[in-house]
């Protein structure tokens, strides 16, 4: 049986660091994914098949990427698929006017913000982010989609960390991962 391309990609470049950034946890970490082309090609290309239908045809308007590794993602995501870019981004980080949620964490809340007119009524939006772990960052982002009169047409993540149960946050989303653990 030949392995998926992209899973053994995956399994090559993204490598564990434990106790990082505290001890008990176990870092999924994408770098050398990042520095690797043909890694990072194989994988900004299936993340962008999320945003295309059976035909290949594009199906989505815009693209939105959590701060920090979903803007590195989710860029290239946008140029494969020839749509735009919109940040969801830390306060304080976006001029004018904004849209802000705020979300529950483990230990504390975050806010995510896009800029108000960075997405359309009706638009399509695919959300991409690095790791789907408890789905909050990814609900939030659904939500500031919502908010902005857009709809959320699907999300890509390059890993689901199953064991947090995150899909369960963004129920009722279309969700691809494309390695889960």
């Amino acid at each position: 049986m030949v392995a998926d391309p992209v899973t053994g990609v995956l399994e090559r470049l993204v490598r564990d660091v434990p106790d990082f950034p505290e001890p008990g946890v176990l870092f999924k970490d994408i770098m050398p994914l990042l520095a690797d082309h043909e890694g990072l090609r194989t994988v900004v290309d299936a993340l962008a098949a999320v945003g295309r239908d059976h035909a290949g045809e594009v199906v989505v308007d815009k693209v939105i990427g959590m701060e920090s590794r979903g803007f590195i993602l989710g860029a290239p995501v946008a140029l494969a698929l020839g749509v735009g870019f919109v940040p969801a981004r830390k306060p304080g980080k976006l001029p004018g006017e904004r849209l802000s949620v705020s979300y529950a964490l483990e230990y504390g809340e975050a806010t995510l913000e896009i800029q108000k007119d960075a997405l359309q009524q009706g638009e399509r939006v695919l959300v991409v982010d690095d790791v789907l772990a408890t789905g909050g960052t990814a609900a939030a982002t659904a939500e500031l989609v919502r908010r902005a009169g857009a709809r959320v047409a699907a999300m890509a993540f390059l890993m689901e960390l199953s064991f947090l149960r995150g899909r369960e946050a963004v129920a009722g989303e279309q969700v691809t991962a494309l390695l889960t653990v």
